[in-house]
């Protein structure tokens, strides 16, 4: 029986790499000369974490970051950015959560906008993603370009096809 998972997942390397980038270009432009700043990535915690000299300098951060993120093919959507905080010294810091996983509401409303088209397949929820299993391969491929028009705010991915 023909099967796949509607996933929403952010690739960590290539997201790693795009920060490793972001880091090349800072140390060569010239409004970040003398300016202490520095861009991690924990994947643990699914997080970068952006500590720089003022709120004008995280702008330009997240703008790199942003440009960096579509050159490596990274949607945006992934990142899910939090307000600017000044802290001590005259330094400011940003964490931007990595959003992983399609939330329960979105999987919830995809189930049912799925049964609402009386195609002959099965959705069913699995933590944070959906597998769909039908009859035939065509009813499966017709909810993938179904789900690829809808916007839910995030990045759906198709994984697990199986004929």
């Amino acid at each position: 029986m023909p099967s796949l998972d509607v996933v929403s997942t952010a690739d960590l390397q290539a997201l790693d790499n795009a920060i490793n980038n972001v880091k090349r270009e800072i140390s060569t432009r010239f409004d970040f000369k003398n300016v202490k700043s520095e861009i991690t990535l924990d994947r643990k915690g699914k997080c970068i974490h952006i500590v720089t000299g003022d709120g004008m300098k995280i702008k330009a951060l997240i703008e790199i970051l942003r440009s960096q993120c579509l050159r490596f093919k990274v949607d945006p959507k992934f990142l899910d950015f939090k307000g600017i905080a000044p802290t001590s010294l005259g330094i400011t810091k940003v964490d931007i959560k990595i959003k992983d996983g399609i939330p329960r509401e979105t999987c919830l409303e995809i189930v049912k906008m799925i049964k609402a088209l009386k195609i002959k397949v099965q959705p069913t929820i699995l933590d944070d993603h959906i597998r769909i299993s039908g009859n035939k391969i065509d009813d499966l491929q017709e909810i993938m370009q179904l789900l690829m028009e809808q916007d839910y705010d995030l990045t759906l991915q198709f994984a697990n096809i199986k004929r």
